[in-house]
C-alpha cells in the first residue's frame, strides 16, 4: 500500500519580500476611485443612505472596520454616518445556513436591510466566494449599487459589481490593501463633507547635487504582445490573440532609466498625474533606482501603446492631450540649485511643456554653459537654451527646425546641422540618422564628424535616441570630448537596439551596467525569425580580410535578412593552415567583421567544421565561397535536416589570403 503522494511546500513572502510586495502593489492602487467612491457616499448618507458591507473572514473584519469608522469617526467629530456591517459571527452564519444554504448569508441580509440607491461595498481576495456572490446579485436586484474591493483580475465579483478597486499580489497584500482602502475611502468622505481640508504634500527634498539630472515629460509606454493566426471575419484586419500587456517608463522617464544604468545617481525632473497610470510610471522609475522631482501634472497621464505580434508593431494608439496640460507647481529654489549644481543634464523634451515652464527655463539657463547639457529637442517642444553642449535632433525633426534644406543625403544633414548650431547658439548638433549614425557640427565651424552605426535586422529601434542622448550625457559628465561623447553614444544606441530596443526593457536590465556585452548573435537570429525573416549564415577563417572576403559577404548578406559568419578559433586555424597562422587573432578578426555593415553577428568555433555552430543557428540558407559542389560540402547534409538550402558564391579572382602572405614573407 503506497501513502500519499508528499506535498511540497510553496514559498511564502516574509521580511523584506512581503513588504516589497505591498510596496508594488500599493503603488498600482486605484486611490482617484476609491476618493470617488468617497466623494459619492458623503453625499449618499448625507441624504439618509445606506452603507451595507461584507466579507469573509479577514475581510469580514475590515467590513467591521469601515462601518465602525463611518458610524464613528476616522478623525475629527462629525455627525454619524448610516453604515452595517453584514452579520458574519456564529449565530447569523448557522441560523441562516442552516435554513437557506451557506450562499445565501448575506443576501437574506441584504434583503432585509438594503434599500434602492442604498451602497453594498463586498471586500474578497479572490473575488469567488459563493455568498458574495449571491449578496451582490440580492442587491442588483433591489436597485443598490454594488462596489467589490478585490484581489486581481479577472474575478467574477469584480465583473458582476457595478465598479471594482482590484489589489494585487498574495493574498495578505490583497488584505493590506483593502485596509488602506478602507482609510482613504473614510477619508475622502470627511474631506468630501468638509469635516477637515486636504493634505498638500510638500515637495520631496532636493537630492545632494552632483547626480546626472534628466529634465522632460514622462509618459507611460505599453506593449500589447500576442500572436497573429487569423483574420478577422468582419473586418479586413488580423486578430491578435493572447495579448499580454507590458508597461514601461517612456520619454523622458525612458531616458532617466537608461541614464540610471551608469554609476552616477540620477534624479528626473519631470510632473506625474495622480491617476493609475501616474502612478504605475512611478512605481517604475522607483524600481529603476531613479528619484524623481515631481512638479505634478494636472491632466492625464500621456500613454502610448504599441499593439506587437510577431517581433513587429502592428497598431499604435496614444492617449494624450493634443496640448500639455499645467503643472501644479514650479521649481523650488533647493531643486533649481539640484539642475544647476549636476555633473550633466539631459532635456528629453517630448512637447508636453516641461522645457517650457519659466521656472524649469531659469533653472535650465543657468546651468548652461557651465554644466554639460545634452538638448533632446521635439518639433512641439521649447527651443534650447543657449549655451547647451549638445542639441540631437534627428534628421526629420533637424528638416523641420531648419525649413528650406531639402534632400535627405550626407550634405544635406550637414546643412542643416550648421543652420542648427547657429540657430540654437549651441557648442555642438549631433543630426542622428538611425542606421547611418550621426553627423557632428560644431560652433567652431570645424570638418563635420561623421560616425557610422550599423544596420541590424529585424530590429525595433523604438527607444534608441534616448539612449543615445543618455549616453552622451553620461560620457560628457565623465569629461569626454563632444566627438568621443557622440562617437560613444552611437555604439551605445547600436548595443541597445541589437539587445531588443524598448521592447526589451526591464528594471532590472535598466539598472545593469552601462558597458553591457552586445546582444549575443543569436539574439539576433531569433528577432529575424520571430518577423519571418530569412536566416544566411557563412564560415571561414578569415585570417587577412581582403575585396574577396567583403564580396563573399555582401553577396551571402543579399540572400536574406541576417548574416551570421562562423569564425574558425585560432587553433581550428593553425590545424587547417599551419602553425603561422593566422596573422590575426580570432578577437581581432571577429570585430573587424562584425564592423562590417553586410554582417551581423559571429560566432567563433574552435571544432574543425563549424557543424555545432550550425546546429545552433540553423541557417535557413547556408553560403560558402569558393570551388566547391554542393555535394562536396559535409555541412550541406546538416543544414538540409532541418530544411535549410546551402548555395555556393564564387570568389572573386586573384584574392586570396594565402597569397597576400607569402607576398608579406618575400618582401
Amino acid at each position: 500500500m503506497t501513502g500519499a503522494p508528499e506535498v511540497q511546500p510553496q514559498p511564502l513572502a516574509n521580511g523584506t519580500d512581503h513588504i516589497e510586495h505591498l510596496h508594488r502593489a500599493l503603488g498600482l492602487l486605484e486611490v482617484e476611485r476609491l476618493q470617488a467612491w468617497g466623494s459619492e457616499l458623503a453625499v449618499r448618507l448625507q441624504r439618509g443612505g445606506r452603507l451595507l458591507a461584507a466579507g469573509n473572514g479577514g475581510s469580514a473584519a475590515e467590513a467591521q472596520h469601515l462601518t465602525s469608522e463611518l458610524v464613528g469617526r476616522l478623525r475629527d467629530d462629525r455627525q454619524p454616518l448610516s453604515a452595517i456591517a453584514l452579520h458574519a459571527d456564529t449565530s447569523a452564519v448557522t441560523a441562516i445556513g442552516n435554513d437557506y444554504g451557506y450562499d445565501e448569508v448575506f443576501a437574506r441580509q441584504v434583503r432585509a436591510h438594503g434599500r434602492p440607491g442604498d451602497v453594498l461595498l463586498l471586500l474578497s481576495t479572490s473575488g469567488r466566494s459563493g455568498n458574495l456572490l449571491r449578496a451582490a446579485g440580492a442587491a442588483r436586484e433591489r436597485g443598490m449599487t454594488v462596489w467589490a474591493l478585490t484581489g486581481a483580475a479577472p474575478n467574477p465579483l469584480g465583473e458582476l459589481a457595478d465598479e471594482a478597486v482590484r489589489a494585487h499580489g498574495p493574498t495578505a497584500t490583497v488584505q493590506e490593501c483593502h485596509l488602506v482602502a478602507v482609510h482613504v475611502l473614510c477619508a475622502s468622505v470627511d474631506i468630501a463633507l468638509g469635516v477637515c481640508p486636504p493634505l498638500t504634500p510638500a515637495p520631496d527634498t532636493p537630492a545632494t547635487p552632483g547626480g546626472l539630472v534628466v529634465v522632460g515629460d514622462a509618459l507611460l509606454d505599453r506593449d500589447l504582445v500576442g500572436r497573429v493566426d487569423r483574420v478577422s471575419p468582419e473586418a479586413p484586419v488580423v486578430v491578435v490573440d493572447h495579448v499580454e500587456v507590458r508597461a514601461r517608463p517612456g520619454g523622458a522617464a525612458l531616458a532617466a532609466v537608461l541614464a540610471a544604468r551608469g554609476e552616477r545617481p540620477v534624479t528626473l525632473v519631470t510632473a506625474l498625474s495622480a491617476d493609475r497610470e501616474g502612478r504605475e510610471l512611478g512605481g517604475l522609475l522607483r524600481e529603476a533606482g531613479v528619484r524623481v522631482v515631481d512638479l505634478g501634472l494636472a491632466g492625464p497621464t500621456p500613454v502610448k501603446s504599441r499593439v506587437r505580434a510577431d517581433g513587429r508593431t502592428v497598431l499604435m494608439i496614444s492617449q494624450a492631450p493634443d496640448a500639455g496640460p499645467a503643472l501644479r507647481r514650479t521649481l523650488t529654489d533647493e531643486e533649481r540649485a539640484l539642475v544647476v549644481g549636476a555633473s550633466a543634464v539631459l532635456v528629453s523634451d517630448y512637447g508636453r511643456g516641461i522645457t517650457a515652464d519659466a521656472s524649469v527655463r531659469a533653472a535650465l539657463a543657468a546651468a548652461a554653459p557651465a554644466t554639460p547639457m545634452v538638448w533632446d529637442p521635439h518639433a512641439r517642444g521649447a527651443r534650447p537654451v543657449p549655451g547647451a553642449r549638445l542639441v540631437t535632433p534627428n534628421r526629420r525633426e533637424a528638416s523641420g527646425f531648419a525649413p528650406g534644406t531639402a534632400g535627405t543625403d550626407v550634405g544635406s544633414d550637414i546643412d542643416r546641422g550648421r543652420r542648427l548650431v547657429d540657430l540654437w547658439r549651441a557648442v555642438g548638433v549631433a543630426v542622428t540618422r538611425g542606421a547611418d549614425g550621426a553627423l557632428l557640427l560644431d560652433s567652431a565651424k570645424s570638418s563635420p564628424l561623421a560616425v557610422p552605426g550599423r544596420p541590424i535586422a529585424g530590429a525595433d529601434t523604438c527607444g534608441a535616441g534616448d539612449c543615445f542622448a543618455a549616453a552622451a550625457t553620461a560620457l560628457l559628465a565623465g569629461g569626454a570630448l563632444l566627438s568621443e561623447a557622440v562617437t560613444g553614444a552611437v555604439r551605445a544606441a547600436g548595443e541597445f537596439v541589437a539587445a531588443g530596443g524598448a521592447a526589451a526593457w526591464t528594471a532590472g536590465a535598466a539598472a545593469a551596467g552601462a558597458d553591457a556585452e552586445p546582444a549575443d548573435p543569436l539574439a539576433v537570429v531569433a528577432r529575424v525569425r520571430a518577423a519571418g525573416g530569412t536566416v544566411v549564415a557563412t564560415g571561414g577563417c578569415f585570417d587577412l580580410l581582403h575585396a574577396g572576403h567583403v564580396a563573399l559577404l555582401e553577396s551571402a548578406r543579399s540572400l536574406g535578412d541576417c548574416l551570421v559568419v562562423c569564425l574558425n578559433d585560432d587553433d581550428s586555424v593553425r590545424r587547417l593552415k599551419g602553425p603561422q597562422r593566422p596573422v590575426v587573432t580570432a578577437s581581432d578578426r571577429a570585430a573587424v567583421l562584425a564592423s562590417l555593415a553586410s554582417v551581423d553577428g559571429v560566432v567563433v568555433f574552435a571544432e574543425s567544421t563549424p557543424a555545432e555552430a550550425l546546429s545552433r543557428i540553423r541557417p535557413d540558407v547556408y553560403v560558402k565561397g569558393g570551388d566547391y559542389r554542393v555535394d562536396d560540402l559535409p555541412e550541406a547534409a546538416l543544414v538540409e535536416g532541418w530544411g535549410g538550402r546551402t548555395v555556393i558564391l564564387p570568389y572573386v579572382d586573384g584574392r586570396s589570403t594565402t597569397r597576400m602572405v607569402d607576398k608579406i614573407l618575400l618582401g
